[in-house]
């Protein structure tokens, strides 16, 4: 750490987030990737385990939303070099819904900092709860322990323009949600959705990498009855090159709600969070990340609590993709 080597003009993007709140994470939402494409030939296999804990008490003339637990998401995530500039990608994800080990970790750090969050001095005495109601009617609930398949999600990405000495790296993404989802336990819509949108990523200053993501996503179908809305998402990313192995990336991410007109902040408002962590090349094929989400809507209440993650990837590469 103390001396950094000299680093190629080369990062490892921005942190694969997507928006882990537990009723918005239903509707597809594509995970932060760069604009580069892998090489033709070049298969990376990806494994992300994210742990994410959700807690709210909302009590509103039409809606009450009771939430305090863990969901634990583990994504395979495949991606190919199909062509010079195209790229294919599969997300297949698992989810597990508990009480959760981070309880008292952030409950320590909340008193430290910014005080104890209201909800979980109300739900001090309660590991898990899940229970969402409208006009006195249930919408959502379940109890601990619940596991099941997440929705498939299918990917492109075809780079428009390469990065030169003043032009940034350009990509048109799309993809398509397939509606494998387990529906009784709350984990998929029950319907395909679609998505659009550019990734952006520009070397500066030798050591720092600059990366833009924005999404369009046209939802189908409903959940729990609610009607779904078109979403946008965005984030910019900051990643510093250490080294040739090690880099440490600042993310900021904005998703809009695929709900509206439930009179709920949590069901209804977006999601603005912050990401920081470390990417580092343990083999010349072998990468590990590891990160942290921090909610930043503090007022608004619609994101979830704190997730961490860590991601492993590892890359097949070709005769092919190393000419």
């Amino acid at each position: 750490f103390s001396q950094p080597v000299l680093v190629r003009a080369e990062g490892f993007g921005p942190f694969p987030v997507k928006n882990f709140q537990p009723f918005q994470q239903m509707v597809l939402s594509l995970p932060g990737d760069r604009a580069a494409v892998v090489k033709p030939g070049t298969v990376d296999v990806r494994l992300e385990l994210a742990e994410t804990a959700s807690i709210y008490n909302e009590n509103s003339p039409q809606t009450n939303v009771t939430v305090k637990f863990e969901t634990l998401r583990s994504g395979l995530f495949l991606r190919y070099g199909a062509m010079d500039r195209l790229e294919l990608g599969l997300e297949v994800p698992m989810l597990y819904r508990y009480q959760g080990f981070m309880d008292g970790a952030i409950t320590a750090t909340e008193r430290a900092t910014t005080g104890l969050n209201p909800a979980r001095a109300a739900f001090k005495n309660n590991n898990f709860l899940f229970n969402t109601t409208r006009n006195g009617q249930t919408m959502m609930n379940g109890g601990p322990g619940a596991m099941g398949l997440g929705d498939t999600t299918l990917m492109s990405k075809y780079q428009l323009l390469m990065e030169g000495a003043a032009m940034p790296a350009v990509s048109l993404r799309g993809a398509v949600k397939l509606p494998t989802g387990d529906q009784s336990a709350f984990f998929g819509s029950g319907s395909p959705d679609f998505g659009l949108g550019l990734a952006v990523e520009k070397l500066v200053a030798g050591r720092w990498i600059l990366y833009a993501n924005v999404t369009g996503v046209v939802p189908t179908g409903t959940i729990a009855g609610l009607g779904l809305r078109p979403t946008l998402s965005g984030l910019v990313a900051f990643e510093y090159l250490w080294s040739e192995n090690l880099s440490i990336t600042a993310q900021f991410d904005f998703y809009t709600s695929p709900f509206s007109g439930t009179n709920s902040a949590v069901l209804d408002h977006g999601v603005t969070e912050s990401v920081l962590g470390f990417s580092y090349r343990v083999a010349p094929r072998f990468l590990w990340q590891v990160y942290g989400v921090e909610n930043l809507d503090f007022i608004r209440g619609s994101a979830s609590d704190f997730t961490v993650s860590t991601v492993l990837t590892y890359r097949f590469e070709s005769g092919l993709s190393r000419q």
